[in-house]
């Protein structure tokens, strides 16, 4: 049987790796290494032109979350250069895990408490706004139910939020999932993150998916299938510890 491959586009790695979100990356390469399947890495950062490698080989595109003052900097860069590659690619059903700022970013505009709109790719039905003192920062544990991938329908998330920007989805963007402990989206309609073709928006760090297996499996999969053109069941992993794991998280913050 031929080894199958997937490829994975770290956007701004140097720059966007709060609360160790590379450890998603981490956690992809481990679980296609257990299972024989070879993964390559494309790191590409502002100084970074878009390569042919990069735009016809990525199956699966990451990006983290990042201070403000780093995610200003790659802001020109992102929207500019890499933002029309990058809105071609989720349109044809391209993979991709967004965390915080990079979702924030993926949807209409980001509207600060003071200033002008800061304009995103408008790929997502979303729009972010901050309030500033008038609303508390959505910090600290979260636990929530998947709603929006029928495939992990009803199984839970754990994770980490720290924003202050409230994000408030459209009718053409579905949530990821329902809150049970945490603010979520914007602490208000029990929403967290966003799914859109096959795009994960989401708050949590932690990192996410390391705290959630069957996460980065759902995204292995997805990846896999595009790529071969054909539905792919991957090798069962033993997860008994990250399971543990994962029930431990959810006691300790419900």
């Amino acid at each position: 049987m031929t080894t199958m491959e997937l490829t994975i586009g770290h956007l701004y790695p140097d720059l966007l790796n709060l609360y160790g979100d590379r450890g998603n990356i981490e956690c992809l390469i481990k679980r296609c290494q257990w299972r024989n399947i070879e993964v390559k890495i494309l790191p590409t950062s502002i100084q970074d032109q878009l390569t042919d490698k990069l735009i016809n080989q990525s199956t699966i595109i990451f990006m983290g979350g990042g201070e403000d003052m780093n995610q200003k900097s790659l802001y020109e860069d992102f929207v500019n250069n890499k933002g029309p590659w990058l809105k071609e690619y989720i349109e044809n059903n391209g993979v991709g895990l967004f965390i915080c700022g990079g979702y924030q970013l993926l949807g209409k505009y980001y509207r600060p408490y003071q200033g002008e709109d800061i304009k995103g790719l408008d790929i997502l039905d979303l729009y972010t706004q901050h309030f500033g003192r008038d609303k508390k920062r959505c910090v600290g544990n979260v636990a929530c139910e998947i709603t929006g991938i029928d495939y992990l329908a009803g199984k839970t998330l754990v994770g980490f939020e720290n924003h202050g920007g409230r994000t408030f989805l459209g009718k053409n963007t579905k949530p990821l999932s329902l809150i049970t402990t945490g603010d979520g989206n914007n602490g208000d309609d029990k929403t967290e993150g966003a799914v859109y073709k096959n795009t994960i928006g989401t708050y949590l760090h932690g990192p996410i998916l390391p705290k959630n297996p069957h996460l980065a499996d759902y995204l292995i999969k997805k990846a896999l299938e595009k790529k071969y053109g054909e539905e792919i069941e991957i090798l069962p992993l033993n997860d008994v510890l990250e399971w543990e794991t994962h029930k431990n998280v959810l006691k300790l913050i419900r």
